[in-house]
C-alpha cells in the first residue's frame, strides 16, 4: 500500500480534474490563466512573502523548543524552497519532507528535525480547521450542499470502505507486532509535541503566526476571485473560500490541484456565485500560488552549487538572503 498510494492519489487528483473538464469544459481553466495580470502577480509575491515569513517564524519557534538551531533568514529560504517544490512535484509535500530531512541532517538529529516540521505544520492545520469550522458553522446549508455534490456512487463507497478496512488491519497488525517500539515512539513524540507547541510561552505565538498564515492564504484566494471576475462581497466569498482551503488538505491532489477546484466549483455554485467562476478562481489561485513560490526557485538554484551550511551559519554576502527579501 505504501508503494501504491502515490500512484493512487495522483490518479484520483487527475480523475477529479478530468470530471471538471467533462462537466464544465476547458473554458474556465483557460480563463484562469488568461485573467492573470501584472498586478495580481505582484500581489501574489507580496502576500507570499508575508505568509512565508510567518510560517518560517513558527518553524523557528518550534525547532528551538526542540533544541535545534534555526535562524529566521535560513528558515525563510528553506520554506521558500519547500513551497516551490511542493507546487512543482506531484505529491504536494515533498518540499516539506526535503526541508525536514535537510534541517535534521545539518542539526545532527534527523528525527528531531522531521518532528519539528511535522509539529509546525500540524499547528497550522489545526488553526485552519478551527477558523474554517467557525466560519462554516454560520453556513450549514453550504456544507450540506457541497457534501451532497461530492457524494460518490455506491460502488466507490464500497471500494473505499474495503480499502480503509485493509489499511486498518495492516495498522493493527503493525502495532501488535511492534507494540513496545510504537508505544515508546508515541510517548516520546507526545512529550516533544507538548514542549514544542503546548507550553504556555509558545502556543499563543504559534497560534497567532498560524492565524497570520491562514489570513495570507485567504487574502491570496480573494485576489484570485477578484481576478476571476467575482464582484461578491468579502462576507459572501469567505465561506466558499474557507471550505476550499480546507479541501486543499486532502491528500489526493497533484501538486495542490484536484480537490481545490472541485470544492471551489461546488461551493461557488451552491452559494449563487457561479460554478464556472468558482473553477476559474481556483485555477487563478493555483497559478498565483506558483507565482508566490518563485523565490524558492532562486533559492534552489543558488543552493545547488553552494556548500553545505549549518543551520545557524550566516548567509554569504549577496546571495540567497537578498533573493527572499
Amino acid at each position: 500500500m505504501r508503494r501504491l498510494w502515490p500512484w493512487l492519489r495522483t490518479l484520483i487528483g487527475a480523475g477529479i480534474l478530468g470530471i471538471l473538464v467533462w462537466r464544465l469544459g476547458t473554458g474556465a481553466f483557460v480563463d484562469g490563466f488568461r485573467v492573470i495580470d501584472g498586478w495580481s502577480a505582484v500581489a501574489a509575491l507580496v502576500i507570499g512573502l508575508a505568509t512565508t515569513v510567518v510560517s518560517a517564524w513558527r518553524w523557528c519557534l518550534v525547532a528551538r523548543r526542540l533544541d535545534l538551531r534555526l535562524s529566521l533568514p535560513t528558515a525563510v529560504a528553506d520554506c521558500y524552497r519547500a513551497l516551490f517544490l511542493n507546487v512543482l512535484l506531484p505529491a504536494g509535500v515533498l518540499g516539506d519532507v526535503h526541508r525536514a530531512v535537510s534541517h535534521g541532517r545539518t542539526s545532527g538529529n534527523v528525527g528531531r528535525g522531521v518532528r519539528a516540521v511535522v509539529f509546525e505544520r500540524l499547528a497550522g492545520q489545526v488553526v485552519l480547521v478551527v477558523v474554517g469550522v467557525t466560519v462554516l458553522l454560520t453556513q450549514p446549508a453550504l456544507i450540506t450542499a457541497v457534501a451532497h455534490g461530492l457524494a460518490p456512487g455506491d460502488a466507490l463507497v464500497a471500494g473505499t470502505l474495503v480499502l480503509l478496512a485493509v489499511l486498518l488491519a495492516v495498522g493493527v497488525w503493525t502495532v501488535a507486532r511492534r507494540g513496545g517500539a510504537w508505544h515508546r515512539a508515541l510517548a516520546a513524540g507526545w512529550a516533544e509535541g507538548r514542549a514544542a507547541l503546548l507550553a504556555r510561552d509558545v502556543w499563543p505565538r504559534v497560534a497567532l503566526l498560524s492565524a497570520g498564515a491562514v489570513a495570507g492564504h485567504l487574502l491570496l484566494f480573494l485576489v484570485a476571485a477578484r481576478a476571476a471576475g467575482s464582484h461578491a462581497t468579502v462576507l459572501q466569498l469567505l465561506p466558499p473560500l474557507v471550505l476550499t482551503l480546507l479541501a486543499m488538505g486532502l491528500p489526493v491532489n497533484i501538486g495542490g490541484w484536484g480537490p481545490r477546484e472541485a470544492v471551489s466549483t461546488l461551493a461557488f455554485g451552491v452559494t449563487g456565485l457561479g460554478a464556472a467562476q468558482g473553477l476559474t478562481a481556483a485555477v487563478v489561485y493555483g497559478v498565483l500560488t506558483f507565482v508566490s513560490t518563485l523565490p524558492g526557485a532562486v533559492v534552489l538554484f543558488l543552493r545547488r552549487g553552494g556548500r553545505a551550511r549549518g543551520p545557524g551559519e550566516p548567509w554569504p554576502s549577496g546571495t540567497v538572503r537578498h533573493a527572499v527579501r
